[in-house]
């Protein structure tokens, strides 16, 4: 990467990802302001060369780009629109990069009312988990104005390794990332039924993944995930939780569009079992855990 200065960037939002999106920017030579609601992922990011700030108003002042990586839509709203938020501190013609998965709908009205204030939209939710944000490999599904492609470039080859460029309205590429969702959130919960109907069987499990994952039955989720059935180990790479918002925003996508989306409802059943189960932080692949307890099927233990 570059280490000559490229512009200002704000990152909001130090999570798995937003940590490893913004060291990419680093690294390209950005100066880059971060703020996020837990104080030691600031001050990680700042033993790492970046600049910490309290808010998202104070992260984003005078930035050409800023960068949200949030959990959701009402977060989002509230990084540009609340009381600390970023819409009146960056400067006119900046682009914010918004990485939340949401429902288009919504990524369409916070769009016109950014535009409104003479700033740029990029509806940009990005996938690839914690080590290709760390890499500054992610994809990114987007969508968005030519200029807002334009403004936003210099990040975007910073933090990707692909870059879709999905259509020039916002709500293009949050459409894509929810057909994304649904086949991710399926995929768990499916690997996890078949883990746990092995284990049933009395089959080794560590077999089974060597197995699975050299024959037509393996699927990117279960190569990914499964391993955390094996050993045990349910801390959370990717939350439970997160697949009842994603699963749900399917779920109220289809509804209003009259489309039947039966898996991804019983998907979605098994993951709101898992969080009421009081497993809603943990790894997704804790569904898993569920099947096991409705069949008294013993998992492998952490060692």
């Amino acid at each position: 990467m570059s280490t000559t200065q490229t512009g200002r960037a704000a990152v909001i939002g130090l999570g798995s990802m937003g940590a490893g999106m913004a060291a990419s920017l680093l690294r390209a030579g950005f100066s880059v302001a971060a703020c996020d609601v837990n104080p030691e992922a600031v001050a990680r990011f700042q033993a790492a060369g970046g600049r910490g700030a309290a808010t998202p108003a104070q992260a984003a002042e005078g930035a050409d780009v800023v960068v949200c990586v949030v959990v959701n839509a009402a977060q989002t709203e509230a990084v540009l629109f609340g009381p600390d938020g970023a819409a009146g501190t960056m400067r006119p013609g900046a682009v914010f990069v918004s990485s939340a998965t949401m429902d288009p709908a919504i990524a369409r009205g916070l769009a016109q009312r950014l535009e409104a204030t003479g700033r740029l939209y990029l509806d940009a939710p990005m996938s690839g988990g914690a080590a290709r944000a760390a890499e500054g490999a992610l994809t990114f599904l987007a969508s968005g104005s030519a200029q807002a492609f334009a403004a936003a470039r210099p990040a975007l080859d910073a933090m990707a390794g692909r870059l879709y460029e999905l259509g020039d309205a916002a709500g293009q590429g949050a459409a894509f990332k929810m057909i994304n969702q649904l086949l991710a959130g399926v995929h768990i919960a499916a690997a996890s039924e078949a883990m746990s109907f092995a284990a049933k069987q009395g089959l080794d499990l560590a077999k089974v993944y060597e197995v699975i994952t050299a024959s037509a039955g393996n699927s990117w989720m279960f190569e990914n995930r499964m391993p955390h059935v094996v050993e045990g180990d349910y801390s959370p790479k990717s939350a439970v939780d997160i697949f009842v918002k994603d699963l749900g925003i399917v779920q109220d996508m289809a509804r209003a569009e009259r489309h039947p989306v039966p898996v991804a409802a019983a998907a979605l059943q098994m993951f709101l079992a898992a969080s009421g189960a009081g497993m809603g932080r943990d790894d997704d692949a804790s569904v898993a855990r569920i099947y096991a307890q409705l069949s008294g099927v013993t998992l492998p233990a952490k060692e």
